[in-house]
């Protein structure tokens, strides 16, 4: 029988930083993997609290330290993760970073790729687009990262319907529930099966 290996993740966030506490959280529970840093863009983003009440390091850094200086780049060779995990973040990867982490990164996106995807596509300016085009359904996409924005290998996907009353905050709700359902199981899914 093979022994389970457990795997490391970090987190990339720019925001609220539920669905990274949603992660921790879960990993916590399992002897699969464990969330062990998460970078942050934002300066002002909740998930750097939310992280620190969970005991997990954050390091914050701006544009400079991750185009130019290559901090963000030394952290993670000084961390080796398994994984590579986007939870909101809106910055493109770089070259660099998924050449040196290949289908090891994943991302979840708030609609159902192809649709709504790629540069500026990204919270309530989806959900206002979905509204805005009269969808009856949309959902949440998890894929591979690769140099472009949403365009990587598709893991799962995940639909919900939608009323035609639905305003973009129902549909922000909707979402969210759906990202905390199936986010962490599907990551944990993958590591299973390596």
């Amino acid at each position: 029988m093979k022994a389970l290996k457990s795997n490391t993740i970090v987190l990339f966030a720019s925001g609220s930083g539920t669905n990274a506490e949603n992660l921790i959280s879960y990993f916590k529970k399992t002897k699969t993997a464990k969330v062990t840093h998460v970078f942050c863009n934002n300066p002002n983003a909740k998930v750097i609290f939310r992280a620190k009440k969970l005991n997990v390091p954050v390091t914050v850094f701006d544009k400079n330290d991750f185009l130019v200086k290559k901090t963000v780049q030394n952290k993670l060779k000084e961390l080796s993760p398994d994984w590579i995990v986007l939870a909101g973040f809106l910055w493109k990867i770089t070259p660099e970073i998924v050449s040196q982490f290949p289908n090891k990164i994943i991302n979840i996106h708030p609609a159902l790729l192809p649709n709504y995807g790629g540069k500026g596509m990204y919270g309530m300016h989806i959900h206002e687009a979905v509204v805005k085009n009269k969808e009856s359904t949309t959902g949440i996409t998890i894929h591979y990262v690769n140099e472009a924005y949403d365009e990587g290998a598709i893991i799962f996907q995940e639909e919900v319907a939608l009323s035609e009353n639905d305003t973009p905050q129902d549909v922000a709700r909707k979402i969210h529930e759906l990202e905390q359902t199936h986010f962490p199981k599907v990551i944990e899914s993958l590591l299973d099966n390596e």
